[in-house]
C-alpha cells in the first residue's frame, strides 16, 4: 500500500515537527518564567537596597520574561495540536470508550467506526476551511499582534498546513473505514506505527 505508506510518513512528520515546535514552547515558556521571576526578586526591596548596582545592571540587560511570549505559544500551540492529529488518526489513537460497543458484533463495529471516521474527516475539513477564510480575513485587514506586531494570518497559516494535512489523513482514514466495511476484511490495523 504505497498510499499508506505515505500518509504514515506524512503523518509521523507533522508529529516529529509538532513536537519540535511544543519542547520550543516549552523551553520559552521555561525561560520567560525565570526571567519574570529573576525580574521580580531584583525589583525586591531588600536586593535593590543592598545590591542596587547588580540589580540595576541586570535590570538594564533586560531580565525579564520573553516579550510576546504569549503571543508565540499561542500560535504555536494551535500549530501543535493540529500536527499530532494525522499520526494519532492513522494509528487510530484517539481514546474510545468500548464498554458498550465491546459486546456488538464485528459488523456493527466497522459501521461505528466508518461513521465516526468520515464525520471526523468532515470535521477536519471544515475546520481546515474556516482557517483559511480567518487567515484570509486577517490579511485582508492587516492585522497583527499587540507585542509583537507580526501579522496574525501568519499563525493561521501554519495552522492550516497542519490542519490541511490532518484533513487529508482524515478523509483517506474515512476511505479506508468504508473500504473495510464493503469488503468485510481489515485494511489498516489499529496503533500500526511501525511499518
Amino acid at each position: 500500500m504505497a498510499i499508506h505508506g505515505f500518509m504514515l510518513v506524512l503523518a509521523r512528520a507533522m508529529a516529529v515537527l509538532g513536537g519540535i515546535v511544543l519542547t520550543a514552547l516549552v523551553l520559552l515558556t521555561c525561560v520567560s518564567v525565570l526571567g519574570r521571576g529573576i525580574n521580580s526578586f531584583l525589583h525586591w526591596d531588600p536586593i535593590a537596597t543592598f545590591m542596587p548596582a547588580v540589580s540595576g545592571w541586570l535590570l538594564e540587560r533586560g531580565v525579564g520574561p520573553v516579550w510576546g511570549d504569549y503571543e508565540l505559544v499561542e500560535a504555536g500551540i494551535a500549530f501543535a495540536i493540529f500536527a499530532f492529529i494525522p499520526l494519532c488518526q492513522i494509528t487510530a489513537g484517539h481514546a474510545t470508550v468500548d464498554i458498550f460497543t465491546a459486546y456488538l458484533p464485528k459488523r456493527a463495529n466497522r459501521v461505528i467506526q466508518m461513521i465516526v471516521d468520515i464525520v471526523f474527516a468532515a470535521v477536519l475539513i471544515l475546520i481546515a476551511w474556516r482557517l483559511f477564510e480567518g487567515m484570509m480575513s486577517k490579511k485582508q485587514y492587516n492585522e497583527t499582534t499587540f507585542l509583537l506586531q507580526f501579522p496574525i494570518w501568519w499563525a493561521y497559516l501554519i495552522s492550516l498546513i497542519a490542519s490541511v494535512v490532518a484533513a487529508l489523513v482524515g478523509v483517506y482514514m474515512a476511505v479506508v473505514r468504508i473500504a473495510e466495511f464493503l469488503t468485510m476484511r481489515t485494511i489498516v490495523q489499529a496503533a500500526e506505527v511501525d511499518h
